[in-house]
């Protein structure tokens, strides 16, 4: 999916580093890691034999030394077109908030009754600061609750071509921000801590609300390229491809925890899955881009999460 390239943003939208904090969060202290977020740590614990868990100290305050990175990130000073977010993958995260500001902002008011509020985004390159604690490049990109704000190192995504096998298509790239922006939703609407809850186990919490930030992608997609632009102007996006949503799916399938375990380990156990299966992963983000609704991506209220079209009928 390309950008329109006459599209202008607030240059303000996104942050570089550190000091942002968004707004209308509901959640608590703890992070969601999205296209691949906890799954990378886990690959990481099960190749060097540590605990999942200490590696995500960063995200639970148990380590206050990461220092704030800068690395090749650059401050967006030439961020202003569309034409900027074609060419440069950090001006892309910058305009892919700014299109889902404009299907939200009018989206889940008119379907839920509650006002959006966006989110924080913010590009680092290393280590950085949140409300949830410390973190580094290491557990991909994620949504801080605490801060209502949603962590990128754009390197995460040469990472997801390199090492899962994922799409170099810009819509895959999109996506990833697409689902962190899905968290926020969820953190408005006061679900967001039904992942701390339940937190694995190929029914849990922790994949319902994974699964159901891919349906939210899903609906971005759906109304990303005819929602105007503030001010009434065209969208950002231009008309989806059907190369744009194979880039997605591939996304979305390369993070599946099936996938991640046989690679890494040889063995799928889906006892301790976090994040849902690749098909199903497909399966939700395909629901919201195909309906546009809030109401058909309830993981919550489905019994099979194999099958997300039974919700509709």
């Amino acid at each position: 999916m390309t950008f329109n390239e006459g599209a202008r943003m607030d240059s303000g939208r996104v942050t570089v580093g550190g000091g942002h904090r968004g707004g209308g969060g509901r959640g608590g202290k703890f992070a969601l890691g999205g296209g691949a977020g906890g799954l990378i740590v886990l690959v990481l614990a099960l190749l060097l034999g540590g605990n999942p868990g200490s590696l995500l100290g960063g995200l639970t305050g148990a380590s206050d030394t990461a220092q704030l990175g800068t690395g090749s990130v650059s401050e967006l000073e030439n961020c202003e077109t569309g034409a900027d977010a074609n060419r440069d993958v950090n001006c892309r995260v910058a305009f892919t908030a700014a299109s889902l500001d404009s299907v939200w902002g009018e989206e889940l008011q008119k379907q839920t009754g509650v006002r959006y509020a966006p989110p924080g985004i913010m590009l680092f390159s290393g280590a950085v600061n949140t409300g949830c604690g410390n973190a580094t490049s290491d557990v991909g990109p994620f949504y801080c609750p605490a801060d209502s704000t949603g962590y990128f190192d754009t390197s995460f995504f040469q990472l997801l071509v390199d090492q899962f096998g994922s799409s170099a298509g810009p819509l895959a790239q999109e996506y990833v921000v697409a689902h962190e922006v899905g968290h926020h939703i969820q953190n408005q609407l006061g679900d967001i801590g039904r992942a701390q809850a339940d937190p694995k186990g190929a029914e849990s919490g922790a994949v319902r609300t994974e699964l159901q930030a891919d349906c939210y992608a899903g609906i971005w997609a759906h109304y990303a390229d005819t929602k105007p632009a503030p001010g009434g102007g065209a969208p950002f996006l231009k008309k989806l491809s059907e190369n744009d949503i194979r880039d997605a799916l591939s996304a979305a399938s390369s993070v599946g925890d099936d996938r991640i375990q046989q690679a890494s380990s040889g063995r799928i156990n889906p006892e301790v899955w976090t994040h849902g299966s690749s098909l199903q992963r497909q399966k939700w983000f395909a629901t919201g881009y195909k309906t546009g609704q809030v109401s058909d991506c309830n993981t919550y209220a489905a019994r099979d999460l194999n099958n997300p079209a039974a919700l509709a009928q």
